[in-house]
């Protein structure tokens, strides 16, 4: 049966429930409060020349991504350019450099110069990883979850061992490596599934391999252009969409989602989708008799981080500077540590550069350098500008220290911060959360925030604080899953 469908958001997962929903013949209207499609993947431009991707910057798991487009019978290439990056990103030591390459073999070359034996380990690794990603990303994260008994099926019970969903991932890495910089690198893609190593399950070296294996790639013209393909199929599909346009209240009539409140307008609906933070779609856009969960179970969840960024036009180019580059002078444990128990500011800070200006031209003005700053933080602490300025000192005292410049300041013509405060305005994001919720045994499939309002049959969430959790790829699927349940009911 046709219904019309709002979506609220047009993240990721918003963009692909309007495509799906649209493609099953569905009326769809998507609502987005700001002025651009995207949500955390949003772009802006400068006077001056500058294009910044505001959130995501590492493409992996491109068959996933393809996957999409896929289902629409086009491909990512009808458009955008994709670029691999050779060497995919540089790790900075207090010793020295790692450049990670994107030729297998030659990574194995790389693992071997520093462990005897590790050459080997990680074809080993790799092989395992291969394994959990055909089945985690091809099967298991596709499901609803709304009952362990979606799991009972002959390819996942032949599996379930094999996954190693009951080992962490810090012990899982130390079976194959002894050498601490492999062990940071085979560690830090967990940083953003919410949690540390140590609580995370093995089965997420799956990211490894998504990554590392399938390689670290680059959209020519930013991540902007994939949000901007997603709408172009949504809106192909027939989907209507609305900025500008903030969702106040979801309206319910004899327990049934019967529209919704936008800038101060009744419009009425059959189905909602809410690709809203779910906490806050949850707290402030329905009744508290229609909640899923009470302020006392966000409370007790496990987030992901929030983010400290500063996007910065700088006059010239900036030399030894690859398109991506991680800062691991200091204790990847000690980073994790603090922002997962302690809940407070790093005391020795890990932080991440992207300079898309050394792949794309088109980044940034003529003979000057687009930079995006990045520092993992604690969500819910006390974001001010005092404490945003020390940061920046430190990354940018530690940028010029690896790049062999001076003066790196004097010649920013652009700059822009962004964290916890910004993130709770522009998506109402749980704590300031920027990648939602942690992926810990705990809080895993069917054990995440259901997908489906359990009051209201019509009410559906979808994005990174729902299955299949945080990340691009996931935020893709978790939209698909949604745009599939609402077409189940009647």
């Amino acid at each position: 049966m046709k219904k019309k469908i709002a979506v609220i958001g047009s993240g990721f997962s918003g963009l692909s429930a309007a495509a799906y929903a649209s493609k099953d013949g569905h009326e769809v209207h998507v609502f987005e409060k700001n002025s651009s499609v995207g949500g955390r993947a949003r772009a802006f431009k400068t006077e001056s020349g500058y294009t910044f991707d505001m959130g995501p910057s590492w493409y992996w798991m491109p068959d996933i991504i393809e996957a999409f487009f896929l289902d629409f019978g086009k491909k990512a290439s009808d458009f955008y350019d994709l670029v691999a990056l050779d060497p995919q990103f540089e790790m900075v030591f207090s010793d020295g450099i790692m450049k990670i390459p994107s030729d297998f073999e030659e990574m194995k070359t790389l693992f071997e110069s520093l462990e005897s034996g590790a050459g080997k380990k990680l074809d080993e690794f790799m092989n395992d990883a291969q394994y959990k990603y055909e089945v985690g990303m091809k099967d298991f994260v596709n499901k609803p979850c709304h009952s362990w008994l979606e799991f009972v099926s002959p390819t996942i019970a032949k599996s379930a061992l094999n996954l190693d969903l009951f080992t962490n991932f810090k012990r899982f890495v130390r079976k194959y490596f002894k050498n601490p910089k492999l062990i940071t690198l085979m560690e830090f893609p967990v940083i953003f599934l919410g949690a540390a190593p140590k609580d995370i399950p093995a089965l997420y070296s799956l990211m490894n391999y998504g990554g590392y294996k399938l390689g670290t790639w680059y959209p020519m013209g930013g991540f902007s252009k994939l949000t901007e393909a997603m709408m172009k199929i949504a809106v192909e599909q027939g989907a209507g969409f609305h900025f500008n346009s903030n969702v106040e209240k979801i309206t319910v009539e004899n327990g049934h989602a019967d529209g919704l409140i936008v800038n101060g307008k009744s419009i009425k609906f059959d189905m909602v989708i809410a690709s809203s933070d779910y906490q806050h779609t949850e707290s402030d856009l329905l009744p508290e008799q229609y909640r899923n969960y009470k302020s006392s179970y966000w409370e007790k969840k496990t987030l992901a981080p929030s983010c400290l960024i500063f996007y910065l036009g700088i006059k010239g180019k900036v030399p030894n500077l690859r398109h991506h580059t991680l800062f691991f002078e200091n204790d990847l444990q000690l980073h994790t540590h603090e922002i997962y128990e302690d809940k407070k500011w790093p005391t020795k800070p890990l932080f991440y550069v992207c300079c898309p200006s050394q792949t794309d031209k088109a980044a940034a003005p003529e003979n000057c350098e687009n930079i995006f700053l990045l520092m993992p933080v604690a969500p819910g602490i006390e974001d001010d500008e005092e404490m945003r300025e020390k940061y920046f000192n430190e990354m940018m005292g530690r940028l010029e220290k690896h790049t062999g410049t001076s003066g790196l300041i004097s010649k920013i013509e652009y700059k822009r911060s962004y964290c916890i405060n910004d993130f709770k305005e522009d998506y109402n994001a749980f704590k300031g959360n920027a990648y939602g919720l942690a992926n810990t045994l705990s809080q895993t499939a069917v054990l995440k925030p259901s997908i489906r309002n359990k009051k209201i049959k019509n009410l559906l969430y979808t994005g990174q604080l729902t299955v299949p959790g945080p990340g691009v790829p996931p935020s893709i699927i978790s939209g698909k899953i949604a745009a599939n349940e609402a077409s189940k009911i009647n």
